[in-house]
Formats: C-alpha cells, structure tokens, sequence
C-alpha cells in the first residue's frame, strides 16, 4: 500500500505542475500559478527519490499509475467521463505497472 500510494503522490505532483502552466498559457490565468507549478514539479522529482527500485524500474512502473491518475483528474477536474477505452487502457498500464513494481526482488 505504502507503494502504491507513493506512486500516486508522485503523479498527482506532475499532473499539478503541468496543469498549472495549462491554465496560465491555455485559459490565461495569472502567471503566479508558474511559482506553485514549480513548487509540485520539484515535490515530483523528489518524490521520485523515495521509491525503492532503481531509477528505471521506478520510471516504467510510474507510468502506469500516471495513466491512471490522469484519466482520474480527466473526470474529476475536466468533468470529462472516461470512456470504456479510457478504464480498459488503465487497466492494463496498472497491471504493467503491478507486474514491473512488485516483481520478487
């Protein structure tokens, strides 16, 4: 759990700190936002640090979670409900992810 969790701490920091600049360059919100966007990309980074695994197996297993937490922020930020591609493409990033994060070591 404490993995999981881990992983999605780290991904919900990207999304932040690249939802931000969106906002500033997309819907012309205040630029101010690129100071906490930049507060969350660097929380991400050292999220990063904290994972277990080497570098590369905590980025490919990473991936998987951020898919997930991205369709997640697509319905519950963008008020966009996630189609069954949506939740099937989900589902096998998790498994990828499960496969590489939780191999016997």
């Amino acid at each position: 759990m404490k993995t999981l969790l881990l992983y999605l701490f780290t991904a919900l920091a990207e999304i932040v700190g690249c939802y931000l600049p969106y906002l500033w360059l997309k819907q012309g919100r205040s630029a101010w936002l690129l100071l906490p966007a930049a507060v969350s990309l660097a929380l991400f980074a050292w999220l990063l640090t904290l994972h277990d695994a080497a570098s590369g197996r905590v980025y490919a297993a990473y991936g998987g979670m951020y898919i997930a937490a991205a369709i997640a922020w697509l319905w519950l930020v963008d008020g966009i409900r996630p189609s069954a591609w949506d939740v099937a493409g989900v589902a096998v990033a998790l498994a990828g992810m499960g496969i590489i994060a939780f191999q016997p070591r």
